[in-house]
This record gives C-alpha cells, sequence and structure tokens, in this order.
C-alpha cells in the first residue's frame, strides 16, 4: 500500500504514519530528496547512494538503514506529482530515520539569483545539516527580487546555489565549479554532465569569480526543478540567454525511469 502523505517513522515493523509530531524538531543529520511522477524519476539511485553514504559516517545511525530506503521507495505513491524526502534527525535522545511524502511544490524554467551575504555551511559535502541555513540565505536574497543564493568562497570564486547546482557554457563547452570547491555532490548536475559526455559536449572546470561569467549560459540544477536557467544576477554580471536549456533537459527527460518497472519488483536492490 503506498504511504499517504505526511510524515513516517522507522520501525521494526517498516514504516508507520506518525500523527503528530514537529517535523522540524531536533538536529537534522542527514536529507535527500527527490521528485516522483506517476512512479517515474531520474537518479533514485544515486539519491539512494548519496543517503546511505553519509548515514554511513554518523555514529548511532540505524543498522538497517538500507532496508528502510529501499522499503521507502517501495512506499512511494505510484501517481500523482511528489517531493518525497527521507531524512536522519535526532529524536529523544538518539536519532530516527523519517520519510515526509510531500506534494510537489511549484516549480519552474528560469530564476534570478543573487550573491549570497555569506556561506554559512559547516558540512559543505553532506546534505542536510545546513539546510536551514541555506534556506536562510535564499529568504535573503529575496527582497532583492532573486529566488536563488550563489554561494561563493572566501576568495570570492562561484561555489553553488543555496539549494542547487551550477553549470555554464563557455562557447561550446559545459563548465562545472572545480572539484577542489567542496559542495554537495548534485545528482542532478551529475546526470547532465554524464548525458552531455555521451553526445561529445567538451566538459571544464573552472574557479571563477562571478564577473567572469558575463555572457555565459548558465543553468540551476536541482531535483525539484531539473534545469532552470539564470535570467539575470542582481548586481551581478549580465548572463546569456537558455539558448540550450531545451537540451539540457532533454538529457534529464531521457535519465527517468520507472521506480518499479513490475509492481512489486524494486529497481532499487538491498
Amino acid at each position: 500500500m503506498a504511504a499517504a502523505e505526511g510524515l513516517h517513522a522507522w520501525t521494526a515493523d517498516g514504516w508507520r504514519a506518525v500523527d503528530w509530531c514537529d517535523p522540524h524538531e531536533g538536529r537534522l543529520f542527514v536529507a535527500d530528496s527527490w521528485r516522483v511522477v506517476d512512479g517515474r524519476a531520474r537518479g533514485v539511485e544515486r539519491h539512494r547512494e548519496r543517503f546511505l553514504r553519509s548515514l554511513a559516517a554518523i555514529a548511532g545511525a540505524p543498522t538497517d538503514t538500507e532496508a528502510a530506503v529501499d522499503a521507502a521507495l517501495e512506499a512511494l505513491p505510484r501517481a500523482g506529482d511528489w517531493f518525497p524526502r527521507l531524512e536522519l534527525r535526532e529524536r529523544g535522545g538518539g536519532t530516527a530515520l523519517e520519510l515526509r511524502v510531500r506534494p510537489t511544490p511549484p516549480t519552474a524554467s528560469e530564476v534570478v539569483i543573487a550573491t549570497a551575504p555569506h556561506d554559512p555551511r559547516t558540512q559543505p559535502l553532506v546534505k542536510g545539516p545546513d539546510l536551514e541555513a541555506l534556506q536562510a540565505l535564499r529568504v535573503a536574497v529575496q527582497p532583492r527580487g532573486a529566488g536563488e543564493a550563489v554561494i561563493v568562497d572566501a576568495p570570492g570564486r562561484v561555489v553553488e546555489g543555496a539549494y542547487s547546482a551550477l553549470l555554464w557554457w563557455r562557447g561550446e563547452t559545459l563548465v562545472q565549479p572545480a572539484a577542489a570547491l567542496a559542495r554537495i555532490p548534485s545528482v542532478t548536475a551529475a546526470l547532465v554532465l554524464e548525458a552531455a559526455r555521451d553526445e561529445g559536449v567538451p566538459i571544464a572546470s573552472e574557479s571563477v569569480e562571478p564577473d567572469a561569467l558575463a555572457g555565459c549560459e548558465l543553468w540551476v540544477l536541482s531535483a525539484l526543478h531539473g534545469l532552470r536557467v539564470a535570467t539575470a544576477w542582481v548586481d551581478g554580471p549580465s548572463l546569456g540567454e537558455g539558448a540550450r536549456a531545451a537540451r539540457g533537459r532533454a538529457w534529464l527527460a531521457a535519465a527517468e525511469r520507472d521506480l518499479y518497472p513490475v509492481r512489486g519488483t524494486p529497481l532499487l536492490g538491498g
């Protein structure tokens, strides 16, 4: 039976709905989200691996995490547009695995960006611990007309969005921030880069300040929105138009898979 909308806790008997609980109470250690539309999603196996890899580094995490993640995937609704989120939170002096089954919020194909006022990240390689601080960055730039905040490091180099990864085009080359710039390993960006390589698109890495992106087509990538084109950078460089966006969205569409090609037969094993 598909899990109903709301919060669910992992127990010895599987996922069980929680009648009432503050979903934001307790320290958040790890989180991962992906979009599921009528039982189809992209990169779910990568989200699964990223979540499990982060859990493995946390002392006191449950030992049956693989079973919990696979059971969560099996419990997701097969119909509708959903944005589920798996979490490990501090609860009652210990830790608890939780699943939030949420309708997908409004999405967009374009976004105005602004440079974040600071970099609040404490664990830049792990999705979860810094999510509240990153959300605060987005709120901070909203009065300036921006929907996403771009984090730059101490020397001023472009790293990532608060809730997104960044790629840009320099001529015919698709560019990502340099590997030395610590950031969340984005599933959506990885899918785009792999598809681009398969089509023979040159891939490069750069450590650049915002002004170096003047005239570049800039993509803002996330599991929720997919590919958004940055149409303007508040108090930043003038950006190129989204001439290649349709190509990038086609790459992401080609990565969509049925979670369960045969009902009851998981695509992802334990």
